[in-house]
């Protein structure tokens, strides 16, 4: 068995509301193997989003720990930080809210190759169009605006951005929710590609079991701040065993669906 790439360990965190303490996060633990896909399940404010946060360190947490590739992640600091930080990307449900308005979609791809220091500048252009023709589009769109292209095509060019950074790890936030059906197919049948070609780890965040389905090799499913239920796919879905989870299953269209292998 292959060491896991990521361990999240007991994480906890709360926030404060209104003079009321809230618990986002109360005593998570899950684990990613290599080349796989984790669904993470549950109905909004469960916790997904804290805690793909928490494991991004975007957000501190209160308690636990996180091992990525070996390494205590939540303890890095200064080079060790900044040289493991390109190990793991996020993509979110809104590119638009991610990106710089003004910029264009070259620079947009342009940028984590500089920080990171993957590309020299002359060579960034090349990059950028090969990124471009991973993920479907042309290499031609460098020039355009992020706001020139379609909510689908902005969403492509989200993932490129994660995959400059030459990740191990990448975290989808709700990534199709917010586009047509006939859009999704064609994003998520992206996203299976890549990771057989790449090898990537994904954690995929979403409140519908119909798309976690799709793509997941494994479901957990949140409720209230805690994972209340994990395990393959296809045992999740064919026989939850939580109230969270029967509910999450029970709003899934009756339709059949292609499982990750």
């Amino acid at each position: 068995m292959p060491e896991p790439l990521l361990v999240a360990q007991n994480l906890c965190k709360t926030f404060t509301s209104r003079g009321r303490r809230v618990t986002a996060l109360d005593d998570v633990s899950l684990t990613l193997a290599p080349g796989e896909t984790l669904g993470l399940v549950g109905a909004s404010g469960s916790g997904k989003s804290t805690l793909a946060r928490v494991l991004l360190r975007l957000l501190p947490a209160d308690a636990g720990a996180v091992r990525l590739q070996g390494e205590d992640w939540l303890q890095l600091r200064g080079r060790a930080l900044r040289r493991q930080r390109r190990a793991i990307q996020m993509v979110f449900q809104d590119p638009l809210a991610a990106f710089n308005p003004r910029a264009t979609i070259g620079a947009v791809l342009a940028d984590p190759l500089r920080i990171h220091g993957l590309a020299d500048r002359a060579v960034r252009p090349v990059r950028v169009g090969a990124l471009l023709e991973r993920v479907g589009l042309p290499a031609g769109y460098a020039a355009r605006g992020v706001h020139d292209v379609s909510g689908g095509e902005r969403q492509r060019v989200a993932i490129a951005r994660a995959l400059a950074a030459r990740p191990s790890l990448i975290v989808f936030d709700e990534p199709v929710s917010a586009l047509d059906q006939s859009i999704r197919g064609e994003i998520l049948k992206l996203i299976a590609d890549l990771q057989k070609s790449e090898g990537l780890s994904y954690l995929f965040i979403a409140h519908d079991l119909a798309v976690v389905r799709l793509v997941s090799h494994r479901v957990a499913i949140m409720e209230s701040g805690r994972v209340v239920e994990t395990g393959p796919t296809s045992q999740i879905i064919d026989s939850p065993q939580s109230p969270a989870g029967k509910a999450l299953v029970a709003a899934v269209p009756r339709l059949e669906f292609p499982r990750a292998q």
